[in-house]
């Protein structure tokens, strides 16, 4: 994987950077369970996976689970069991069943598309929402309703899930997390005659 993909595996040196540990972090929340997104879930230690948070508890959608248990054709190289199956067992993951507010101020949502459970997370403070998009719109290339990736499993659905995100994000000014952009990481998207663009911070 590592040569495949060229990881750099620093989240946890970025962590200590800024005098943060592991121990510290007391809920995690998956959007989805393809690698890229839940890959520091665990890591091996005597060549097992454990929580790479242990104090923390984790939550994503069971549907999403459920699909990635299947093991698919299509898709199996985006999941890993290691990444989530051992939390399951012990208990530290929770299973969803559809939108939910987890934390105050700190809920889900579904967005199909990407994959059938995919969740963003969004978070209220002070009268303002933030939204982490995950891969519904994973860079500011893929504003347009159209523009989808080629790993969206439901493109079709892409499309009306980002129809349904804009008519509330737009409207009410959300800062919306791009998760895969290298230069925009996040921004407020403004649409004008149909068409959509970014407005940085």
């Amino acid at each position: 994987m590592r040569k495949i993909f060229g990881h750099e595996e620093k989240l946890l040196r970025s962590f200590e950077a800024v005098g943060v540990s592991p121990d510290e972090i007391d809920v995690v929340i998956n959007t989805h369970l393809h690698f890229d997104h839940c890959g520091w879930n665990t890591v091996y230690r005597e060549g097992r996976a454990v929580p790479t948070f242990p104090r923390a508890h984790y939550y994503v959608q069971e549907g999403e689970w459920r699909h990635g248990q299947l093991q698919t054709e299509r898709d199996r190289i985006s999941y890993i069991s290691d990444n989530y199956n051992p939390l399951i067992e012990s208990g530290k993951m929770t299973l969803l069943n559809g939108d939910r507010e987890l934390l105050p101020g700190i809920s889900v949502r579904v967005f199909k598309g990407h994959t059938e459970w995919m969740q963003a997370v969004i978070i209220e403070s002070g009268g303002r929402k933030a939204c982490y998009i995950s891969d519904l719109i994973p860079t500011t290339q893929h504003l347009d309703l159209a523009w989808g990736m080629a790993f969206d499993l439901y493109p079709l659905d892409t499309l009306y899930s980002k129809k349904r995100f804009y008519a509330e994000a737009v409207r009410e000014k959300w800062l919306v997390i791009f998760t895969h952009d290298p230069k925009v990481p996040w921004g407020y998207v403004e649409e004008a005659e149909g068409k959509y663009g970014i407005r940085g911070i």
